[in-house]
């Protein structure tokens, strides 16, 4: 049985002291902010597009709405003041003071002279204030002056003469609520209930693609682990049903031709069997010498041994239920048997550790390693056969002292039916030993992890979750609850 690894490869593990890099971390910092699905990306995207078209709509508004409005205000603004002005110069001298506390008690408006050594404060250099005071001016004359603090009070102010020949000028204050622009906040409630209306139904939009997209992922997750996937709906917009009726006739295809190539090697096996019995049977009675007779066997026990690698690898991922085992017993009585031919195995296993497993495929995986460490490193070195638990995994190692692995071909051998005839020149079989044992550690959940042994040689260590898989554990679950009914 060669050392060969599956398609699907697990990454070298790194040493204690080195850390691998993270591939998030050598992205651009711009790319790790953005989402990295496509439901989030074209979410995104149209939210971005959408609050860009509100703005943009807004200011638009904005632009053509500022002069009707700054004319409407200057008209009223000019209209005060000229009222204010009549009532003035109508009004009897000794009932002036009178008239300006009733403007300020019923409208809010004050009227004061104006001075050289006023303090004020500029009205604020928007395009909306300039309209406005641009046109009060053309209204009222060129003399007129505007401020938004006069002294100490705060308001529009916008002076004004009773007399246009007389250079005596007064401040008439108008409150800033008359002139600031109402109805901002109901602007902006309206705008942001429509955003939100377009963002629901962009997500609904978007999560159509998203949603078919994820299903069909996983299913094809799914594929690529060797099991069949569940058939994917057929519905929705063409494009995605199209798509979806691709992925299930393909996807039937493919568990056609798993049945098809199971079904060949079976037969193809039991055809082969028969003969190579008879054929050993005939080599052991034919009177030869033993030495010609022992290798004729032992030929014949090689291609027979390959014979049953093929139909291991032709069954495809094991389907037998979890049940839960355990691993020390196991592991003895996997070792007593080459104990018996002579072959020295240290085994170092805690007194209990049971595991949810698939027992048969398991020990078959085992045995594949241990036969692997046989035959590279000869039976005259003793194999380490050792179990140990660490966090959530149960870790079991199988080390030789044979010639091992080269770090540079241990990528390259993780395919099938590929052997490293340079560094194992006896290999004999199909390269088909790590595949299988690849396979079954994958049913599992696990991963088949290979290392270079200190002192030369090869260890090849599974890696089991304690708590078994994930896709089993539920039948392992509805098993012992029946279990305990009864």
């Amino acid at each position: 049985m060669n050392r060969s690894l599956p398609t699907k490869p697990e990454p070298p593990a790194a040493d204690a002291g080195e850390a691998s890099p993270d591939p998030a971390s050598q992205e651009p910092f711009l790319a790790q902010l953005l989402p990295r699905t496509l439901l989030w990306q074209t979410f995104f995207l149209i939210a971005l597009l959408l609050t860009l078209a509100l703005a943009t709509w807004s200011q638009i508004f904005s632009h053509f709405e500022e002069p009707a409005r700054a004319r409407s205000l200057a008209q009223m603004v000019a209209s005060v003041v000229n009222l204010t002005r009549t009532a003035l110069i109508n009004s009897e001298v000794e009932r002036r003071t009178e008239l300006l506390i009733e403007l300020a008690a019923l409208e809010g408006m004050r009227i004061y002279p104006a001075e050289p050594s006023d303090e004020l404060e500029p009205l604020p250099d928007t395009r909306g204030m300039q309209l406005l005071t641009h046109e009060v001016r053309r209204q009222l004359g060129t003399h007129t002056r505007f401020a938004s603090r006069w002294k100490t009070l705060d308001g529009f102010w916008v002076s004004f003469r009773l007399d246009p020949d007389d250079d005596q000028d007064f401040w008439l204050m108008l409150p800033s609520e008359r002139i600031e622009q109402t109805g901002a906040v109901e602007w902006l409630i309206w705008g942001g209930g429509a955003l939100l209306a377009a963002l629901i139904g962009a997500y609904m939009i978007v999560s159509r693609i998203g949603v078919p997209l994820r299903n069909l992922a996983r299913s094809a997750r799914v594929v690529g682990s060797g099991r069949t996937p569940p058939h994917l709906p057929e519905s929705g917009p063409l494009e995605i049903a199209t798509v979806a009726r691709a992925f299930n006739q393909m996807a039937g295809d493919l568990a056609r031709t798993d049945a098809d190539r199971a079904l060949i090697l079976a037969g193809v096996s039991h055809d082969l069997r028969t003969p190579l019995a008879r054929l050993r049977l005939g080599i052991e009675m034919s009177g030869a010498p033993d030495t010609d007779v022992r290798a004729m066997v032992t030929d014949v026990e090689e291609m027979d041994r390959i014979i049953g690698q093929f139909l291991d690898f032709g069954r495809g991922e094991p389907q037998e239920p979890l049940q839960i085992e355990d691993l020390p017993g196991l592991l003895a009585d996997l070792a007593e048997p080459y104990r018996l031919r002579g072959i020295k195995v240290r085994l170092s296993a805690p007194e209990s550790l049971a595991v949810p497993v698939r027992t048969l495929p398991l020990r078959r995986a085992i045995r594949n390693l241990m036969d692997n460490a046989v035959r590279y490193a000869g039976e005259a070195n003793p194999i380490s056969l050792t179990l140990s638990s660490r966090g959530d995994e149960a870790l079991i190692e199988v080390a030789d002292r044979g010639p091992g692995i080269p770090e540079a071909d241990m990528d390259r051998m993780r395919h099938p039916f590929t052997r490293l005839e340079t560094a194992r020149s006896n290999t004999k079989g199909a390269g088909l030993g790590l595949a299988i044992v690849e396979r079954i550690v994958a049913s599992h959940e696990g991963r088949l992890e290979l290392r270079a042994r200190s002192g030369g040689g090869l260890r090849a260590i599974i890696h089991l979750p304690r708590e078994g898989p994930t896709r089993g554990r539920g039948r392992l679950l509805a098993a012992d609850s029946e279990t305990g009914d009864e």
